[in-house]
């Protein structure tokens, strides 16, 4: 090995050093924070109805990410010509702290961590977890929309998930939409993705669309193509994502606790995120149902970490 190997300062490749989310810089919590990011873990997955399991997808997503972690110097996409997160201020959180058997401790903590992040003045990006996890992240925007207007949260997912309780249930993880459309800080919600047989009955889509939410399957958004159905979201809104991996097909993300065939396809989720996110005010983001242990390539997670990493690069480009 030449003397000068070293000159360049550590490789830090992937496999290397603590796995952060993107190898970005860990921030603990009692130090402040001064970011434009924040990625908190929610690893709790007691409101799933049959497979567990997402509680790892926080760990996961994470692991997969350190493959796009060269350098931080940016990303640069021949296609758009444009160099993604150069000098993007990211950090990692860690996890919100989970008690196991009791939700709402545990989506206490959660929004808590989501407002912590808030009040930096930083976009929270939350890894769950089940779709659960959404409910405290929405409740904590109560405080910020206050301050700066109402959220239109914007769903990839299979599922509706606006059941309103199910055997005493109503903070599981096929209740988010329900529990959101309830908040007045919400002004409105658009579905993409919802296909096939659903864990939500029929009076259930009528009360969403009562609630003025917009629901269309994969098949609707193919026939509108990208650019209509992103019409069809309030211009300038400010904006919650809530991506559930299920949205995708299970031939690219089979690690996942309840997959549905006939899913999105990665350019098509991609657009989507992309064009919300030069559309819209991006003001949260959280993605979820995650489960690594469904999925020996790790492919789920890659892709997961991916959108991510993709969907920041356009949101911190479009701010400027």
């Amino acid at each position: 090995m030449s003397g000068n190997a070293y000159d360049a300062g550590r490789l830090n490749l992937p496999f290397t050093g603590i796995c952060s989310f993107g190898k970005y810089p860990i921030v603990l919590p009692d130090q402040p924070i001064d970011a434009d990011v924040c990625i908190l873990g929610a690893p709790f997955d007691a409101g799933a109805q049959w497979r567990a399991g997402a509680r790892f997808g926080p760990r996961g997503v994470r692991e997969a990410s350190t493959l796009f972690s060269f350098g931080h110097a940016g990303a640069y996409d021949h296609e758009d010509d444009v160099v993604y997160l150069d000098g993007a201020r990211i950090v990692d959180l860690g996890d919100a702290d989970i008690v196991h058997t009791d939700t709402l401790r545990s989506h206490d903590n959660i929004a808590a961590g989501v407002r912590r992040i808030l009040d930096a003045g930083a976009l929270p990006v939350v890894i769950g977890g089940d779709h659960s996890v959404n409910i405290p992240c929405i409740e904590a925007f109560e405080d910020d929309c206050a301050r700066h207007g109402p959220i239109h949260v914007v769903q990839i997912d299979a599922h509706l998930d606006f059941v309103d309780v199910r055997h005493g249930v109503t903070r599981g993880h096929g209740n988010p939409m329900r529990r959101a459309a309830e908040k007045p800080w919400v002004g409105g919600l658009t579905q993409l993705g919802i296909r096939n047989v659903s864990s939500t009955a029929r009076e259930g889509y009528d009360d969403a669309r009562a609630r003025g939410s917009d629901i269309l399957s994969v098949r609707q958004v193919r026939a509108l193509g990208i650019e209509a159905t992103l019409a069809r979201i309030p211009a300038g809104a400010r904006v919650y994502l809530t991506i559930d991996i299920d949205g995708f097909d299970p031939s690219i993300a089979p690690g996942t606790g309840t997959p549905s065939h006939g899913g999105f396809l990665y350019y098509e989720g991609l657009e989507l995120l992309a064009g919300v996110a030069q559309r819209c005010e991006v003001v949260g983001v959280d993605l979820v149902e995650v489960a690594p242990d469904y999925d020996r390539t790790g492919s789920t997670s890659i892709l997961a970490a991916q959108l991510l990493l993709n969907l920041l690069g356009r949101v911190l480009h479009a701010r400027g």
